[in-house]
């Protein structure tokens, strides 16, 4: 299955609780974190929700 690499390029101060509480769900805490999920809809879903905090690439 694909997965994504997925980097918080954002801050998370001062957006709404639930694009904070979606970018703790992904493990992203702080800038420049990143971590690896299956490209699924669940992860697809929450990318499209705090999609312009995140960079997000494609892993062969």
């Amino acid at each position: 299955m694909a997965k994504l690499k997925i980097k918080l390029v954002k801050s998370l101060n001062g957006r709404l609780d639930s694009h904070v509480a979606t970018a703790n769900s992904l493990g992203l805490h702080k800038i420049g974190n990143e971590t690896v999920q299956p490209d699924n809809p669940q992860t697809r879903g929450k990318i499209a929700k705090i999609g312009y905090l995140l960079k997000v690439e494609e892993e062969a």
